[in-house]
């Protein structure tokens, strides 16, 4: 577990000024926390089970055809699974958390018939099975807000790194420490989402761009890396994803995701001076 109670917040809920909440989500990939009128919320931790889980895919074509009743997936369609993001935006404030989600791989060693004479023969097939590993991850975060909190889960498959270049010695980014004066030419752009008006993330800033010798500033540069809504190359909804995979992985619980907030409610405004 890689989250606690912060202390003053265990005090609140002990003293009753206070009370723990947890709110529970999943499957499809927009949830609204509510705040009551003249309360806030302060949200400390989440535990998060990626989509994905229950499929498997075989690291080579298998040799037989029986493969039971487990949903198989070649390793392009699981690959969208691999990196899942989960944003939280409190009407002023928007916080979004990107998570790698690993593959397990199984090795597996069936005897299978040979498909060349003597037909009757049997020999051993050594392949891997892969599967997304969808361990709970639990994170730390404190986001306060005395309004509803909009939750927002998406998987990413693509990206575009539109624009590379060397990046100049300045006082920001001097020799030697960094990459500045480096003959290397790293991403400076990253478009996330729809190529029309994608979210530009911006390297090494976007403040004084023009300084470090990449031309204007796009119209939406961003200093921070996250997907915006895109079937192609941005968020997906994991239920939407899972409906063009058949309702073999629309219905597997396994597959959906589920995230778990936890937080604490006050039932008064929030005040000034919070530490």
């Amino acid at each position: 577990m890689s989250w606690q109670i912060p202390q003053q917040i265990e005090q609140d809920i002990i003293a009753g000024k206070a009370q723990y909440r947890t709110f529970q989500t999943g499957v499809g990939g927009q949830s609204i926390l509510p705040v009551p009128n003249n309360a806030y919320a302060v949200v400390f931790g989440y535990d998060f089970s990626p989509a994905g889980g229950g499929f498997k895919f075989l690291s080579s074509t298998p040799a037989f055809a029986a493969q039971g009743a487990l949903p198989y997936l070649n390793a392009a369609t699981i690959r969208f699974f691999e990196t899942q993001q989960i944003s939280f935006y409190t009407g002023t404030d928007f916080f979004p958390f990107i998570h790698h989600i690993d593959l397990k791989t199984t090795a597996l060693i069936n005897q299978i018939q040979s498909p060349v004479p003597p037909n009757d023969a049997l020999v051993l097939s050594n392949q891997n099975i892969e599967e997304i590993d969808n361990t709970p991850i639990a994170r730390q975060v404190y986001i306060t807000s005395d309004k509803d909190i909009t939750i927002t889960v998406g998987l990413i498959q693509t990206i575009d790194p539109a624009t590379t270049g060397a990046i100049p010695i300045t006082n920001r980014t001097p020799a030697l420490l960094t990459y500045g004066g480096s003959p290397q030419t790293p991403n400076v752009q990253t478009d996330l989402g729809p190529a029309l008006n994608p979210i530009q993330f911006m390297q090494p800033s976007p403040k004084d761009f023009q300084d470090f010798g990449f031309g204007l500033l796009p119209n939406n540069a961003n200093g921070q890396c996250f997907a915006i809504p895109d079937a192609t190359r941005g968020l997906v909804d994991p239920s939407v994803y899972l409906n063009t995979l058949g309702a073999t992985f629309t219905e597997a619980a396994a597959a959906n995701y589920f995230l778990c907030l936890h937080y604490a409610l006050y039932t008064r405004t929030i005040p000034e001076q919070r530490g």
